[in-house]
């Protein structure tokens, strides 16, 4: 071969060598989010959902890609939601709430699910166990419905002379909403407390429920720990003040917006924790494997400007266990 021929051939090799090493490169990941809510309503959650991916080395748009599936309130979307992401073939799907979860599980027994469960997943069955979940799924435990009698306690500490009670739940997530309405009823007889229930699963629905509890007059408003509430937090907290009707929530979102109390997990720091965990499956680790996480720390959180607007005095007791008060 003479020498410009090989000079030649090596110059063509060379050139090829960053194209072979680029084909050479796995795919980029690709994440699947499947949420009943919408994304505006969910900033801050979102954003620690990222940090925990960040945490384990993934940040979104450089080595990881996510697909985005938003119910917008319709859980009656959720199944073909679930059925769009597992046809995408993703690596892994975050599911948010027990009928997301629900929706995925049904979609699919193969593709790693790392969850948000509002109560215990093994009752659920979601999981064979909280130490060895098995399957294909695992997640985080934040404890919304265990901690309901609890939360109704609070509240009569914070109104003693109170005796009816309504009641707020989102009938479109059944199972949700039947847990709640077990657990505050079976609290209220203890506590000698009479509730109405009310439901509401749209805006509209919320506005007609206020319309009606209303009229029967009710002493406070108990919020099921239902992740449309949290999306409808403005809504609820400013039909709440104009009706100068204390109410209670499971999440701190709500007292932020200005509602009166709330007792339950911190949320968000459950996101971040689902990040980490989608991290760690798609570096390599087994749903199967990784513990269902169980969130220990329950905060209770109290506006006092929102206490003043309703002409409350909090009980000191009460402030001095608060874990942040909201001047």
């Amino acid at each position: 071969m003479k020498r410009r021929e090989f000079i030649t051939l090596l110059g063509g090799a060379t050139a090829a060598w960053p194209l072979a090493a680029r084909a050479q490169q796995p795919a980029m990941p690709v994440i699947g989010f499947l949420n009943p809510t919408s994304p505006d309503t969910i900033a801050d959650r979102l954003r620690k959902f990222h940090l925990g991916l960040k945490e384990t080395g993934y940040i979104w748009g450089e080595n990881v890609a996510i697909e985005y599936r938003w119910a917008e309130g319709q859980n009656d979307r959720l199944p073909d939601l679930a059925a769009e992401l597992v046809r995408r073939q993703v690596s892994v799907i975050a599911a948010f709430a027990p009928a997301t979860v629900f929706a995925v599980k049904a979609a699919t027994t193969t593709i790693p699910i790392v969850f948000i469960a509002t109560e215990d997943p093994v009752r659920l069955g979601l999981v064979n166990s909280l130490a060895r979940p098995g399957g294909n799924a695992t997640g985080i435990n934040i404890f919304t419905r265990e901690v309901a009698a609890k939360r109704l306690q609070i509240l009569r500490e914070l109104l003693p002379t109170a005796t009816r009670v309504a009641v707020l739940v989102n009938p479109a997530d059944a199972e949700n909403a039947e847990t709640t309405m077990k657990e505050v009823a079976a609290a209220a007889r203890a506590i000698g407390l009479q509730i109405l229930v009310f439901n509401a699963s749209t805006s509209r629905e919320i506005d007609a429920a206020f319309t009606t509890l209303m009229r029967e007059r009710p002493d406070a408003l108990f919020l099921g720990g239902d992740p449309f509430f949290t999306s409808r937090r403005v809504q609820l907290a400013n039909l709440a003040a104009r009706h100068v009707l204390p109410m209670i929530s499971a999440t701190r979102e709500l007292v932020e917006a200005g509602a009166l109390i709330s007792y339950g997990s911190n949320i968000p720091e459950a996101w971040r924790e689902v990040g980490v965990y989608v991290g760690r499956i798609l570096k390599g680790a087994k749903p199967a494997d990784l513990p269902v996480l169980q969130v220990t720390k329950i905060e209770l959180v109290i506006n006092t400007q929102t206490a003043r607007i309703l002409g409350l005095a909090v009980p000191p007791t009460l402030l001095a266990r608060a874990d942040e008060v909201i001047e």
